[in-house]
């Protein structure tokens, strides 16, 4: 169930960022604001590729400890991400008001939770 959790949140927040393009995140992101929108826009998608590419190597690493510790810092991210987007709605460019932006974005959230929620209650299990 852990597993399952955990990769639905990396689906949310994949989906979240091709909905990021649609409501133009990168003039809501420091520096990348400063930019002009062609160059911000374009920037911002090339910085996925790294990112993806580190996220994808990390969390499904051969070596336990790193793919469990990944796991567990990025469902922290998932968690914090939602914040920061909550933190942000008062923001003058923030476009992500649909119903699907929301779900996408909280719902990583909520898995990112659900995931830290589930690996603690699992350590004390063992722990006793």
């Amino acid at each position: 169930m852990k597993n399952l959790i955990f990769y639905l949140g990396l689906a949310f927040l994949f989906t979240h960022e091709l909905d990021a393009m649609t409501n133009s995140e990168w003039l809501v992101l420091p520096l990348l604001n400063l930019l002009s929108d062609e160059l911000g826009q374009r920037i911002f998608v090339l910085l996925h590729i790294p990112i993806f590419a580190v996220i994808i190597a990390l969390i499904a690493s051969d070596k336990v400890s790193v793919r469990e510790k990944s796991r567990l810092g990025f469902s922290l991210f998932l968690t914090l991400h939602g914040v920061v987007h909550f933190a942000f709605m008062g923001h003058a460019n923030y476009e992500f008001e649909s119903a699907l932006s929301n779900i996408l974005i909280f719902g990583g959230a909520v898995c990112g939770s659900a995931y830290l929620g589930l690996w603690y209650s699992g350590r004390k299990k063992y722990a006793n």
